[in-house]
């Protein structure tokens, strides 16, 4: 069972303290902080988690492709549960891009060749990037912050849907 994460103002928080170390209702009871944006998810996944739950999607896309009953199938596009929905793209070359989303979140293919484009742009033109390594790049970082921002601001019934 995973935890749930609580961010004030994009600081999270453990307890009764943000992980700055601000008291969370001083905070709260001081006017001049508001507007307060409050978020509620899940845990960060270290990278190992993200290593195993990648290797493990990369088995059951591969089972998928060749169980289909769609001749030259390309493996599993979408997975949807009541609680999430995971989207996969996968490149011409196999390189897969993986979200997972609200299940009433729209515009998921847009946002994944958005991500692709970004890949494009400041991971594989980058000289000293190489490939199946984790990327390394603020620009590539930065941008793939912002287009998430753009896609969850979208909101559930944006463009798209």
């Amino acid at each position: 069972v995973g935890h749930v994460v609580l961010a004030i103002n994009g600081a999270e928080v453990n307890g009764r303290f943000t992980a700055d170390g601000k008291d969370v209702l001083e905070f709260l009871g001081n006017p001049a902080n508001y507007p307060v944006s409050i978020r509620f998810g899940r845990h960060r996944l270290s990278s190992n988690e993200k290593l195993m739950l990648a290797s493990m999607f990369h088995s059951l896309f591969a089972i998928g492709s060749q169980l289909s009953p769609e001749v030259g199938s390309s493996g599993i596009e979408m997975l949807e549960t009541d609680t999430f929905k995971l989207h996969c793209f996968q490149t011409l070359t196999g390189i897969k891009f993986v979200v997972l989303a609200d299940p009433r979140q729209a515009g998921i293919d847009s946002l994944l060749r958005k991500i692709y484009e970004i890949y494009s742009d400041f991971a594989l033109k980058n000289p000293f990037y190489s490939l199946e390594m984790p990327i390394r790049c603020e620009l590539f970082d930065q941008n793939l912050k912002l287009a998430l921002e753009v896609a969850e601001k979208a909101g559930p019934f944006g463009p798209g849907s």
